[in-house]
C-alpha cells in the first residue's frame, strides 16, 4: 500500500474569482479523509449563461466521496465563499464550522433551501482547535471587506497549512479583526508546510491602505455635497456602510438604508455583536419628507444589479425617493472585473439627469485584498516551504507563484480540477477530476454540460423556427404553414419570411418521393435543411428548427 498523502483539490475559485470550493485531504491514495473549504457561488451574464440565477462549483468528486468529507469549513459571509451551502448542503452532509457572523448567513443559506440551520456550528479563533479525521483545525483571524474572516490553520500528520482565505493586512480596520503580525508568525514557528493563498490583487505594486483612511474622506466629501448624497458600497463591508452613515451624520444629515441586502448585513452585525454604535436611520417614508440637503442614502447596488436600489435610482424613482440635478452619488467601491457594462449604464444615467458622480476613486474605497507587496510580507512571514496561489484568475495564480519563486520558494499554478499533492517538499499534480459548473436555473440545478444554457444561447443568436407538417398515408395533406420567433419579418427577398419559408417547403412537399413521405427521420431532416437554407438566404442567420408532423391514418 502506498503511503499516506497530503493533497490539495480546488474545484472552484482556482483559475476564477468567485465561486470558491477547496478541498484538502490526508491517508492512503484514493482514500483520504477529506475537509472541504468553502462552497461558493458565481453570478451570471447575459452573454455566457442567459437565463441563469446562480453558478456553483460542480462538487460530484467530492459528493461521490461523502463518505471520507470529514468536515465544511467556512472562511467569511461573502456569497463567493459561502453562497452555495445551503443548495449543495444534502450530497455532502457534513458539519459545517464558521465564526459567529458568517454562522449567521450560512443559517440562513440552509434555512432557505429547507436545511438544518444547527448543522452549522458555531466556532472560536486561534488556539481553539476542530478536529476533524486527521485534521486539526482552528480559525485564524484576519482583515477582510467583511466582518469575521478568518484564514485557517490546518495541520496534518504530514504537516501544517495555512490556508488564508480572502484578507488584507489592515492593522486599524474600523470594524473586525485587526492584522495581528504577531499572532501569525507565532502560527508559522513550527514550520508551515504550504500557504495556500489569495490572489486577487497580485498586480497591485504598492501596499495596501487601512479602511481608516476613508472616513475622514467621506466626511470632507459630503460635507461639501450642496444637496441630497447618495451613496453605494458593497452591502457586505459593513465597517465602510458604518463610515458612510457617520460621515452623513457628521455632515448633519439623516441617513436612510435603501435595500434588502444593506439592512440584512446591518442586522446581521447587530445580532452577532460585531457592529456597535451604527448610527441612527429614518424610513424611506421618513425620507421623503425631509429636505434634499439634509439627506443622505445609502444603497446597494455597487456592481450595477439591475434590482439593486442604484439601479432603480438611475430608472427614475425607487420607493418613492429620486435624484435630482446637482445631487451627488457616490460609488464608494470599485468594480469587479465584468461588471463595467451595468456600472457605466447606470452612470451615464446619472450623467442624463445632471448629478454628479464620484466613482472608481481611491480616497472612497480602499480593497479587501492583499496587494502585491502585502502578498510578499505574508511570504516572509509565514515561511512556507510552498507557496500555492488561489481566488485568482489563471494570470493572478501565475503572478502570484513568479513572486513566491523569486524569494527562492516553491510554487506550483494548482486550478480547478487539478489535484496537488503537497506531501513532499515538490507540489506537484497527481490527478484530474471533472471540475466544471453546476448552474441554479430557475428553481432547477443543471449541469453546465447537460446542453439547456447552450441551446439557450443558440436560441437567442439564430432565432428559432416552428413547421408545421400534416401527412395523410404517403401524401401531404394542405400546405406546411411556419411560425417564428426571434427573426426578422421581412427577408432580403422584401417578401414575408413566413411566406418564403412555405412556399419553399410546400415546393419540397410537393415533389418528396412517397418513401421520404413515410420516413418521418429522412422528412424531417430534409424540412430543417430547407429552413435553415431558406432563412439564412433571406436574414443570414441559421435558426434552431422544431418540426411538428402530424400523421392522419
Amino acid at each position: 500500500m502506498s503511503a499516506d498523502r497530503l493533497i490539495y483539490l480546488p474545484l472552484g475559485g482556482a483559475g476564477e474569482i468567485g465561486m470558491n470550493a477547496y478541498v484538502y485531504g490526508y491517508g492512503k491514495p484514493g482514500k483520504e479523509r477529506l475537509i472541504l473549504v468553502d462552497l461558493g457561488v458565481t453570478f451570471p451574464d447575459m452573454d455566457t449563461t442567459p437565463g441563469v440565477n446562480l453558478i456553483m462549483p460542480d462538487i460530484t468528486w467530492l459528493a461521490d466521496n461523502a463518505d471520507r468529507l470529514e468536515a465544511i469549513f467556512i472562511t467569511h459571509a461573502h456569497e463567493d465563499h459561502v453562497g452555495a451551502i445551503g443548495r449543495l448542503y444534502p450530497r455532502l452532509k457534513a458539519p459545517i464550522h464558521a465564526r459567529p457572523f458568517t454562522r449567521y448567513h450560512a443559517q440562513r443559506k440552509m434555512e432557505e433551501n429547507g436545511q438544518v440551520a444547527e448543522a452549522v456550528i458555531a466556532a472560536d479563533v486561534y488556539p481553539q482547535v476542530i478536529e476533524a479525521g486527521p485534521f486539526k483545525v482552528s480559525f485564524l483571524p484576519i482583515s477582510h471587506s467583511i466582518p469575521e474572516s478568518a484564514g485557517l490553520v490546518i495541520d496534518t500528520p504530514a504537516g501544517r497549512v495555512v490556508h488564508t482565505g480572502d484578507f488584507k493586512l489592515d492593522e486599524t480596520p474600523v470594524l473586525g479583526d485587526p492584522f495581528d503580525e504577531a499572532l501569525w508568525r507565532e502560527i508559522a514557528k513550527p514550520g508551515v508546510k504550504a500557504l495556500v493563498c489569495d490572489s486577487t490583487n497580485v498586480f497591485s505594486t504598492h501596499p495596501g491602505r487601512s479602511e481608516a483612511e476613508v472616513g475622514p474622506e467621506l466626511v470632507t466629501l459630503i460635507e461639501a455635497a450642496p444637496h441630497m448624497v447618495v451613496a453605494t458600497t458593497f452591502a457586505s463591508n459593513v465597517a465602510r456602510v458604518k463610515q458612510l452613515a457617520e460621515a452623513g451624520k457628521a455632515a448633519g444629515r439623516s441617513v436612510c438604508l435603501l435595500g434588502r441586502a444593506m439592512r440584512r448585513m446591518i442586522q446581521a452585525g447587530i445580532e452577532t455583536g460585531v457592529l456597535q454604535d451604527f448610527p441612527a436611520t429614518v424610513t424611506p417614508e421618513d425620507a421623503r419628507d425631509i429636505p434634499r440637503e439634509s439627506l443622505m442614502l445609502i444603497v446597494t447596488g455597487s456592481q450595477g444589479e439591475r434590482r439593486a436600489a442604484s439601479a432603480q435610482l438611475a430608472r427614475g424613482k425607487y420607493m418613492g425617493l429620486s435624484l435630482a440635478e446637482g445631487d451627488m452619488f457616490l460609488f464608494s467601491s470599485k468594480t469587479i472585473p465584468g461588471n463595467e457594462r451595468g456600472v457605466i449604464r447606470i452612470l451615464n444615467a446619472y450623467s442624463e439627469m445632471g448629478v454628479d458622480v464620484v466613482a472608481e476613486s481611491d480616497r472612497y474605497h480602499v480593497s479587501g485584498h492583499a496587494n502585491g507587496p502585502d502578498l510578499q510580507r505574508v511570504h516572509e512571514i509565514v515561511d512556507p516551504e510552498i507557496v500555492i496561489p488561489m481566488h485568482g484568475e489563471h494570470r493572478h495564480l501565475r503572478q502570484h507563484a513568479m513572486l513566491a519563486q523569486e524569494s527562492g520558494r516553491k510554487s506550483l499554478v494548482v486550478v480547478n480540477g487539478a489535484m496537488c499533492d503537497l506531501t513532499s517538499g515538490t507540489p506537484h499534480v497527481v490527478e484530474h477530476v471533472e471540475a466544471e459548473r453546476i448552474y441554479l436555473d430557475g428553481d432547477i440545478l443543471i449541469g453546465a454540460l447537460d446542453g439547456v444554457v447552450r441551446d439557450r444561447i443558440r436560441l437567442a443568436l439564430n432565432g428559432h423556427v416552428i413547421v408545421n407538417v400534416i401527412v395523410e398515408g404517403n401524401e401531404p395533406l394542405g400546405e406546411p404553414w411556419v411560425e417564428l420567433m426571434g427573426l426578422p419579418e421581412i427577408g432580403k427577398s422584401k417578401a414575408a419570411l413566413v411566406d418564403v419559408l412555405e412556399e419553399d417547403l410546400g415546393q419540397f412537399l410537393m415533389r418528396a418521393g412517397k418513401k421520404t413521405l413515410r420516413d418521418d427521420d429522412k422528412l424531417g431532416e430534409e424540412l430543417k435543411r430547407i429552413a435553415r437554407k431558406t432563412t439564412n438566404d433571406e436574414t443570414g442567420h441559421k435558426p434552431e428548427v422544431t418540426l411538428v408532423v402530424s400523421r392522419l391514418e
